[in-house]
């Protein structure tokens, strides 16, 4: 396993808008790291109204009327959160050198390995006779959690002061960032969805991304990944700007929460090996570009390369699969997002909301069309948007008011960008369908129309949990809650304490009780079995492109299937398994084969 400083050994991924806004204020003293959103600014400055009442700092508005205010209100909050959870930590490390009680609970929390644990069980033998020791250790060794914060890359709406369109540092996703930029915070900001260009240009109006003279990074850039390629690819365009990539963020394509950016048929295995051999030729071909760009700007070139993390995530739940990432694959940590939704004391979900994935069955997770983004979007089914949805088709008011504009990203009838959830764009859309009617055959019309009016309003139906939670009043069109959790979710079937969690994935104890979860690698190949099948049924048969594009699929899937019965053999993972593993990889081996055969058929 690569030696790792910090505390934990996992970190908690960002998880819509609002259910790990404000995660670090939670979690942060313990240690872990976790991840805000912060593409809604509304969201946000609610958010930072609520905390700042609930410690008693000054909390000053920032309303729409104020210039740049997207950019002030994430500043704004960003500061809030570090000031309190600088000040909880503080508070933390006095109540652990105090409280005998406290100390072991926080000890039984940590990694059995690590070296802050061996240290201060040592500490709690010797007794209270080597308290200043004991602080002393606690201050050296003992470190808060990050508070990083993610922008997805692809919500980088233009924006308007009337029918003027404002400039490009104006937009939402350039907005964002320079809100965390101007924060005082010292985290990493993860970019997911792929390559923006031009936001990816505008890190460099900001030192703070650039190495000091002691070669450290104030902010530091995570880029969330789904193959070694478009690390490449990625990692040089910002090299070449004088640009670190302090960590790549390897999420599955389909066994994962929130939108699901499927592969050309890469699984996760094969992904992570090809990291794990090639972290070299990363690092080396970053560090010649950006050295060169660093110079050339008359910045300071540290002789060497900086630290590159490589971390993973993405429907991992046990213990043997968190160590596999970490010992085979050499992963720095190991993102668990969809089982920490069970977890209040870790992040924001509303109670009926977390009474329905507890309750949810297996069949009841599925990759549906909701985003307006046109990509899978992980959910559950029975939530309160979806209910609230059916029931304005039902009384022909279809789509949302769009409050919040963030996904108003389709310019095919504005300019300034319409929603494809929003009701102006569904009525054009069923106007035109209507036109057509007499054209097509009934199913076929009912279908197109059921597609048009599937879209949900994400920016709001993702936000609403933390007002719920919160007791906050929830303003304008009553939209209920979204939630993405990933499949892996079916397989947690209780409300669980952070403790608990914490000693599930360390394997202290267990808090799955479903013992026929597939394990993870094999979950993510049914996972593309379906997904491939699916986009069969779709194929248009005239199409080559298309055709010579999933059969390129299908060869990576059995590719994928054939490194696993090598790897699984291998290792000494998963040993009470294997017999199983093995089988059902031969069950999706023949299934593949089967639509080849109907395929070339």
């Amino acid at each position: 396993m690569t030696t790792n400083t910090s505390t934990h050994t996992f970190h908690i991924p960002v998880m819509g808008l609002a259910y790990t806004i404000d995660s670090p204020i939670r979690v942060a003293k313990f240690g872990i790291d976790s991840v805000i959103s912060i593409m809604d600014d509304e969201l946000i400055e609610r958010m930072n109204a609520f905390y700042s009442n609930k410690f008693q700092l000054p909390y000053n508005e920032i309303s729409r009327k104020v210039h740049d205010y997207r950019a002030k209100r994430i500043t704004a909050y960003l500061d809030l959160v570090d000031t309190i959870v600088k000040k909880k930590f503080a508070d933390f490390k006095t109540e652990l050198t105090e409280s005998k009680e406290s100390l072991q609970e926080f000890v039984a929390m940590l990694p059995g390995t690590s070296d802050l644990k061996t240290g201060l069980e040592h500490m709690i033998s010797q007794g209270a006779a080597c308290k200043t020791q004991l602080m002393n250790f606690i201050e050296n060794n003992l470190s808060q959690g990050s508070i990083d914060v993610n922008i997805m890359t692809k919500l980088d709406k233009d924006n308007f002061d009337g029918k003027e369109q404002l400039p490009v540092e104006f937009n939402d996703a350039h907005a964002a960032l320079r809100g965390f930029a101007n924060s005082r915070v010292e985290s990493s900001v993860v970019l997911s969805a792929g390559m923006n260009p031009r936001l990816f240009s505008y890190f460099e109006q900001f030192q703070d991304f650039f190495p000091n003279a002691k070669n450290e990074l104030k902010k530091k850039i995570i880029l969330k990944v789904s193959d070694f390629r478009s690390a490449m690819i990625q990692g040089s365009f910002l090299a070449k700007k004088g640009l670190w990539v302090s960590e790549y963020r390897i999420e599955s394509g389909l066994n994962c929460g929130g939108h699901a950016f499927a592969t050309d048929g890469y699984l996760l295995g094969p992904i992570l090996e090809e990291f794990k051999q090639k972290k070299s030729q990363l690092v080396e071909a970053a560090y010649g570009l950006w050295a060169k760009a660093l110079e050339l700007k008359g910045n300071l070139v540290p002789e060497q390369p900086l630290n590159l993390k490589i971390t993973v995530q993405g429907g991992v739940g046990t213990a043997e699969e968190h160590e596999f990432l970490l010992s085979h694959y050499q992963a720095d940590s190991v993102g668990w997002g969809t089982p920490f939704l069970l977890v209040p004391e870790a992040t924001s979900v509303d109670p009926a909301t977390r009474k329905l994935l507890i309750e949810a069955k297996e069949d009841d997770f599925y990759l549906s069309p909701l985003s307006p983004l046109g990509v899978p979007f992980n959910t559950v089914k029975g939530t309160t948007n979806e209910a609230i949805r059916a029931e304005r088709i039902l009384e022909h008011e279809a789509g949302s008011s769009c409050p919040k504009r963030f996904l108003a990203l389709s310019k095919e009838y504005d300019n300034k960008g319409m929603c494809t959830a929003s009701r102006k764009f569904q009525e054009i859309k069923i106007s035109e369908l209507e036109e057509l009617k007499s054209e097509l055959p009934e199913s076929v019309f009912a279908h197109k129309k059921e597609m048009i009016m599937e879209k949900a309003c994400l920016c709001v139906g993702l936000a609403n949990a933390a007002y719920l939670e919160n007791n906050i009043s929830v303003k304008g069109q009553d939209h209920g809650v979204v939630i993405c959790p990933g499949p892996n979710m079916a397989y947690f079937t209780k409300e669980v304490s952070l403790k608990e969690m914490t000693q599930h994935i360390y394997g202290e104890t267990t808090v799955m009780l479903d013992t026929n979860r597939p394990n993870m690698f094999i979950k993510e190949l049914g996972m593309y079995v379906d997904y491939l099948k699916n986009e069969m049924g779709n194929m248009d048969i005239q199409n080559n492109n298309q055709f010579k594009k999933l059969r390129a699929f299908q060869s990576n899937l059995l590719e994928g299937i054939a490194y696993y019965k090598k790897k699984f053999a291998e290792v000494s993972f998963f040993e009470s398994g294997k017999d199983k593993m093995d089988e059902q990889l031969c069950f999706y081996e023949k299934e593949i084969e089967n639509i080849s055969l109907d395929v070339m058929a």
